[in-house]
């Protein structure tokens, strides 16, 4: 019998030998091994993101805005044309002291009309130059846009990757406790079974095992929940499951830094407080653009042209000139539209004001948030260390008939909690990195 014993074990080994072969074949080939960290997810989201795609277009438009509003000051060059069907072609008519004269003008009752002109400006009162200004204020605005985008992506996608963790986390201490109260319900069954404990010791037991396996079903869930949330982010399939790399703590560099240097270099840094800025001074540019319309504007013309007739010595002829226009009266529209390009300017500076106490009090904030984590952190781990041994305490008595199985449950139960909250402290330190990351500029 022991013969026989031995020989399945070996070949249990042999077995187990084998199905190491093709584990050791597939971790060999290129990329089969794989797993994805947090700078895999910030570029999948980078590319496959709409709204950080949507706020690259804005870019490129006003950068397209401005590149127009500077070639306002280069020569434009039109071309025209026409032809003209009568029904009775006028004739021309002279009276002289011999007689009326009458010849036709054309030759047809018809005629074709075309010409080609180029105007440069000359002077047009600041309209142009505040036209670029405008234009210049809206593409820096859309470019901090732009940055402001891709850093709330790059923390959206930083806190649903830590979220993954978290709930696979939380699914882990369920199972955990799901174990540890199968063990002892299976203990109590056998005390019951000799009539050592009460009946109610054993309903006991069933119930707390039954809540810890409803818990563990939701954790359950919750990984799945968060595990689509991640991949939605990244632009990958909702039920596709990612092999993820252990989350990276955020960048120390803010660590340690007085508040007031944060929240000053935040200030300097943080792209919301540019785009409004760059609003502010978009409408005080355009505001002295249509304050210019008003003014004289000057214009060189040159031009070349064709006229089918029979009158005049020549049917092509060029001309050159000096255009002016002078807009002496309008009943006040220039002036309304400038004022209220003004007020919306004097709104954006008031906006910017409120943003940059708002940004100061982010700041504060996830600095505080982050401090708290950590401080949460050591104590937690001794919480844990300690439910772990007066769960062993309150195991061993109630074993030995000197404690109650109320102590074990409450003693589980507070374990459970340890483990929770040393998770949430652990991850929430993560989280608060990135965010006084975020908060400063830096992300």
């Amino acid at each position: 019998m022991a013969l026989h014993h031995r020989r399945r074990l070996r070949a249990r080994r042999r077995a187990g030998q084998l199905l190491k072969i093709p584990l050791w074949l597939l971790l060999a080939l290129p990329g089969a091994a794989r797993t994805e960290s947090l700078t895999d997810a910030w570029r999948m989201a980078r590319e496959t993101d709409a709204s950080l795609a949507a706020a690259h277009s804005a870019r490129e438009a006003a950068e397209a805005d401005r590149s127009a509003a500077v070639r306002m000051r280069w020569p434009t060059v039109e071309l025209t044309g026409g032809y003209t069907q009568f029904q009775n072609a006028p004739n021309l008519q002279i009276d002289t002291p011999a007689g009326r004269l009458q010849a036709p003008i054309w030759r047809h009752d018809s005629y074709t009309m075309a010409g080609a002109d180029i105007s440069v400006p000359l002077w047009t009162s600041g309209r142009i130059s505040g036209a670029i200004g405008a234009a210049a204020a809206n593409a820096k605005g859309a470019n901090a846009e732009e940055t402001q985008s891709a850093a709330e992506l790059r923390l959206a996608v930083a806190e649903a990757y830590v979220g993954v963790f978290r709930a696979q986390r939380a699914l882990a201490v369920a199972e955990s406790g799901v174990a540890s109260l199968e063990a002892h319900a299976g203990d109590v069954q056998v005390k019951f079974d000799k009539e050592a404990v009460a009946q109610s010791d054993l309903l006991a037991a069933k119930v707390a095992l039954a809540n810890v396996r409803q818990q563990r079903l939701r954790a359950a869930n919750a990984v799945r929940l968060s595990t689509a949330a991640y991949n939605r982010l990244v632009g990958q399939p909702l039920e596709r499951v990612p092999e993820l790399d252990e989350p990276p703590v955020a960048a120390p560099g803010t660590s340690g830094q007085a508040l007031e240097r944060l929240i000053a270099r935040a200030q300097d840094r943080r792209p919301e407080l540019a785009a409004v800025e760059a609003q502010s001074e978009s409408y005080r540019s355009a505001a002295r653009a249509e304050r210019a319309a008003g003014w004289p504007q000057i214009a060189l013309h040159a031009g070349y042209n064709h006229l089918d007739n029979q009158i005049l010595d020549r049917e092509n002829f060029a001309t050159v000139g000096v255009g002016f226009q002078w807009r002496l009266f309008d009943s006040g529209q220039v002036s309304a539209r400038a004022a209220a390009l003004r007020l919306r300017s004097r709104a954006a500076d008031q906006q910017l004001a409120n943003l940059r106490s708002r940004v100061a009090l982010e700041v504060e904030t996830a600095v505080l948030n982050r401090e708290e984590a950590a401080a949460r952190t050591g104590v937690a781990a001794e919480a844990v260390a300690q439910a772990e041994e007066n769960l062993r305490i309150a195991r061993e008595l109630y074993g030995s008939g000197l404690g109650t199985n109320t102590q074990v449950l409450d003693a589980e139960a507070l374990r459970v909690m340890a483990l929770r909250n040393q998770d949430d402290a652990t991850f929430d330190l993560l989280v608060a990195g990135y965010r006084v990351e975020r908060a400063v500029g830096d992300l």
